[in-house]
């Protein structure tokens, strides 16, 4: 009996999210303990007197980074910080990672020491347990890919499908720079490659560099949530764009969106450095990605606590369904919100 599938669609016509909707739209859950699935920052996994939290991603040489510019301690770092920022957006405390890596011949064991030594300092700073993984050998490239296991009360876990109306949307940090760094980047790859006796130009740019290169996971948000007795409705991290985040918690939680657009943080450096490249900051805040901010909604009723901090930003508030989705301008109109965020499968 034959089971081969003959028809050819093209995974460039699904997208990335599109692909993984198809994929999983079939699965089902058999046991109890599994709490939450495909859908949302992490698994939720039910054991006791606490849940379970798994994350995994996967870095791809060529895909998601170029070693033309990006150092191997930096990668290491940020491979684990993208697992880990995952685990906060569940309002959860990571504990331990899981490390397999497949490699080609190329690389020494003097570059896979510095691979792993950017690794290791993640796990200090965000005192997170390296436990096991695997390695094996590759023919194209590096791949990278990390699991990150967390756990939480399962009364202040955080997902997706929370949002109500009224509800307030905050964003922590600022928006954009992780773009622009790698704009920053890609033009003098593109400059060396003219002329490689030439110094790449960086001055001036550190900010946004380390936002691309060096991004940090948003603990402190966690916490000072924490602090200050405000439980989020529903929460996700911006690693896709500012858009096709907001759009997944309206999409989950069923629910409308009015966004300002003079309320997204835009660092001036990113800003400045957008129309040096001709490009409308706010477009690159919404569209981006790699930020790894919080982005999370929270009742109104703790309005007070938060106006006046600068650790996050109000930028809209959850609307009825039927109000759609949308985008105040700065000069007042109104446009439908659309996710054009970061595409891993689009990408060449």
């Amino acid at each position: 009996m034959d089971f081969e599938n003959t028809s050819h669609t093209e995974l460039s016509k699904l997208g990335e999210f599109g692909l993984i909707k198809h994929l999983t739209q079939h699965i089902e859950l058999n046991h109890p303990s599994t709490i939450k699935g495909v859908g949302d920052d992490a698994a939720v996994i039910d054991n006791g007197n606490l849940q379970t939290v798994i994350s995994t991603d996967m870095l791809v040489e060529g895909v998601h980074f170029d070693l033309t510019y990006v150092p191997l301690k930096h990668l290491g770092f940020k491979s684990v910080i993208v697992n880990l920022s995952d685990i906060y957006a569940m309002n959860a405390e990571p504990k331990q990672i899981l490390v397999s890596f497949a490699i080609s011949s190329r690389f020494t064991l003097e570059a896979v020491e510095e691979l792993y030594s950017g690794m290791l300092l993640a796990c200090k700073k965000y005192n997170v347990d390296l436990v096991g993984g695997d390695t094996t050998t590759s023919q194209s490239g590096l791949v990278i890919s990390i699991t990150a296991i967390g756990a939480a009360p399962k009364e202040t876990l955080v997902y997706r499908d929370g949002a109500k109306e009224s509800n307030l949307l905050c964003v922590s940090g600022d928006l954009g720079g992780a773009y622009m760094g790698l704009q920053i980047l890609e033009r003098e790859k593109t400059v060396f490659k003219e002329n490689p006796k030439l110094q790449p130009d960086l001055e001036g740019k550190d900010y946004i560099l380390e936002r691309q290169l060096k991004p940090e996971a948003r603990k402190d948000i966690v916490e000072l949530l924490k602090h200050l007795n405000i439980q989020p409705t529903s929460m996700i991290d911006v690693s896709d764009g500012l858009s096709s985040e907001i759009l997944h918690l309206c999409s989950q939680s069923n629910v409308g969106i009015e966004l300002y657009e003079e309320k997204i943080p835009i660092d001036p450096l990113t800003y400045n450095t957008a129309r040096e490249f001709n490009l409308d900051p706010t477009l690159c805040a919404l569209s981006g990605g790699e930020d790894y901010e919080l982005l999370f909604t929270i009742d109104i009723g703790d309005y007070d606590k938060i106006k006046h901090l600068p650790d996050f930003t109000i930028i809209g508030h959850i609307t009825n369904i039927e109000k759609g989705r949308n985008m105040v301008a700065k000069d007042g109109t109104v446009h439908p919100l659309k996710a054009q965020g970061w595409n891993a499968l689009l990408k060449k």
